[in-house]
């Protein structure tokens, strides 16, 4: 009879939340990512090749919904954590995070292999399942892995799908932008801690994705100076994701330091 009360006043699992419909709206970002990728770039250049407009305004429009995809997965957490969530919100957000952040940007990294005509599209793929994969195995450890609060082991999902479709938006030379592709691959399954955003940090990444939303459409709309905040924006992000891990290595021989000295 205690175990049917108790089973009683326990939420149900099946009932959304605010921050599960959140966490939905990351999946439907996710999803149209991946539409406008293919209807609006690949459909394109396979059918007859066109337009170099098109092709820029469905990328530019791909992008955008991981952008939106990231703000949604970042309220839904700020929100679970002040209204709480639903018993399936971690399985919801997880699922999520997959289709937006794991499979449209190797998606995206496969047509940029087709539409630039590279010479190795086998690395392309295989560049594209590094990404793929390492997200899956980055959401997987997530689940099963205590971390202290306020980290992450490992680049966060979002953060490296944002980081490779600005490697591609950066029009690098071909073999680098895989070999940047790979290296955002291996730090998802990494080792190396990155700061949670909560707080100060949540805001300011809130007002750095909308900017970057901003720039894509003035880039898209051709904008006077469009082009130029597109890449400096692609530019920092790149910056950011190299520098996050050797800003966390200098913390810790600053703790292991310090920690002798004691």
């Amino acid at each position: 009879m205690g175990d049917a009360k108790a089973t009683k006043r326990e939420p149900s699992p099946s009932r959304l939340s605010v921050a599960d419909v959140l966490t939905l709206g990351n999946a439907v970002c996710g999803f149209s990512s991946v539409y406008f990728i293919t209807v609006a770039v690949l459909v394109p250049y396979l059918t007859d090749g066109q337009s170099t407009g098109s092709v820029r305004q469905g990328a530019a429009t791909a992008v955008l919904f991981m952008l939106m995809a990231a703000l949604f997965d970042i309220c839904d957490g700020l929100v679970a954590r002040r209204f709480r969530s639903s018993g399936m919100g971690a399985e919801l957000d997880n699922l999520s995070d997959l289709i937006s952040f794991g499979l449209a940007p190797a998606y995206f990294v496969v047509v940029w292999g087709l539409v630039s005509d590279y010479d190795h599209p086998g690395l392309v793929v295989a560049a594209a399942v590094a990404v793929m994969l390492g997200g899956l195995l980055r959401l997987a450890r997530f689940s099963c892995t205590t971390m202290q609060d306020g980290m992450f082991q490992g680049m966060p999902i979002p953060f490296a799908a944002l980081t490779v479709v600005s490697v591609v938006l950066l029009q690098l030379p071909s073999t680098l932008t895989l070999l940047f592709v790979v290296g955002v691959a291996w730090l998802m399954v990494s080792r190396v801690q990155y700061p949670k955003p909560v707080g100060k940090m949540a805001v300011a990444t809130i007002v750095w994705g909308t900017v970057n939303i901003g720039c894509l459409v003035a880039w898209v709309g051709g904008v006077t100076g469009a082009e130029t905040l597109l890449v400096t924006g692609c530019t920092l992000q790149v910056a950011l994701a190299a520098g996050l891990p050797l800003f966390a290595a200098g913390r810790r021989i600053n703790a292991m330091r310090y920690g002798r000295s004691a």
